[in-house]
């Protein structure tokens, strides 16, 4: 079978829950229901400590749905029984705690764990097992009510942590000690899996290796509806080899389905469950860590759209901004924003706007209802007119007469 890109886009969005009802774009209340619906489609939230808009984990379900009560992500994610596990996913996130059988065997075999954690476990057993008995006395506990008087690495650039904190973030890697909730400042608080996993998920076996690698590349397959090898991979962050072994496999059972996108060098694969819709009608500002976009090799070649996060650009180099959102109408990417929320002052800041060359004549109108939402969300009561990018004039006049 052979797609056009706009095809294998819209599968693309359908498939990321794009063609669903909205009900807090509309004034309606977001429920559990919705919340683990989102969460059986995508498998995890991101999680990015950035907060100059709103924490990466509680904006795809915002795109998805609309405007939500955030305490509805903490209830699932910080009590019984909980919905979400703090794991390392794509990155750090919060993960369907149903794929907590699939993710012990990264915690068995320590693949992806940086030499910190490998070299605290090698070297320092007795340390490790002083913070695990502590753990378990005292959990849930944060690294700093840890009292344990320990060095701090400082080898690595951005990084400060106590030997503690270090035997902590390896205890957490292998899934001996999990995470409880975050609080108010950001920070993990430690407990026992068995205190925070559900009774029925933990008495499930552990998948192996093999069946881990096809529960894992079959899930990124059916969240992201057809893809590469590379697209399925990188979801979960696999290694390309056992990747390759379980797409093989969903090959063989029919779970997966060779197509050609025209215009792509690379053979793609459509899940069975997919759906090809004859429009999309979507609308939604895209967090930079969003499964959709994450992704940025597939991001350009479904969308046309060449996007990259900024952060970590000297601010003179900068081509669009700090923290910049990529805004979808209908099945195209047409538009990004730079966002800051000033709380202080309560105002939803756009620092600048820019359109792409197949934007719509009625983005900037779009684009305005979509940030005063956004802006309601926040519970800021403003927002401001953009300064930078060819879209500000006309967003500017829109914003004026709302």
């Amino acid at each position: 079978m052979t797609l056009t890109v706009t095809q294998a886009r819209r599968i693309a969005l359908a498939a990321q829950g794009f063609t669903r009802p909205r009900p807090g774009a509309h004034g309606r209340t977001v429920a559990a229901a919705h919340l683990n619906e989102t969460i059986s489609r995508l498998g995890f939230f991101q999680i990015d400590s950035v907060n100059v808009l709103a924490r990466a984990h509680y904006m795809p379900l915002f795109s998805r749905k609309g405007a939500y009560d955030r305490d509805l992500l903490h209830r699932a994610a910080g009590r019984a029984p909980r919905r979400l596990f703090e794991y390392w996913a794509h990155v750090a996130a919060l993960v369907d705690v149903q794929l907590w059988p699939a993710m012990q065997h990264r915690m068995a075999s320590g693949h992806g764990m940086w030499g910190g954690m490998q070299r605290i476990g090698r070297d320092h057993p007795a340390l490790v097992e002083r913070v695990y008995r502590d753990v378990v006395e005292r959990g849930p506990v944060t690294a700093r009510q840890i009292e344990i008087d320990t060095e701090r690495d400082r080898s690595s650039w951005g990084w400060n942590w106590s030997e503690a904190k270090v035997a902590l973030e390896h205890l957490f890697y292998v899934g001996r000690i999990t995470s409880a909730r975050r609080n108010s400042q950001f920070e993990r608080e430690y407990d026992l899996p068995e205190r925070v996993i559900p009774a029925d998920v933990l008495a499930r076996p552990a998948l192996d290796h093999d069946a881990a690698h096809v529960a894992l590349v079959e899930h990124a397959a059916r969240a992201l509806g057809v893809g590469t090898a590379q697209c399925f991979n990188d979801y979960f962050r696999l290694a390309p080899e056992p990747g390759r072994h379980a797409l093989e496999a969903l090959l063989a059972d029919g779970t997966l389905e060779p197509v050609s996108i025209a215009g792509w060098k690379r053979p793609a694969y459509r899940h069975r469950d997919s759906v090809l819709p004859r429009q999309v009608r979507a609308r939604a500002l895209l967090s930079p860590f969003d499964p959709l976009v994450f992704e940025r090799t597939r991001t350009e070649k479904l969308f046309d759209f060449r996007y990259r996060i900024e952060i970590y650009v000297p601010e003179a180099k900068r081509v669009h901004g700090y923290y910049v959102l990529p805004f979808l109408l209908g099945d195209r990417l047409v538009a990004r924003v730079d966002l800051k929320a000033d709380r202080s002052e309560r105002r939803l800041i756009v620092h600048g706007a820019w359109a792409e060359s197949h934007a719509p004549d009625d983005t900037a109108d779009h684009l305005a209802d979509e940030l005063h939402l956004m802006a309601n969300w926040l519970g800021l009561d403003t927002v401001s007119a953009p300064t930078k990018g060819d879209l500000a004039a006309g967003l500017t006049s829109v914003l004026a007469r709302r």
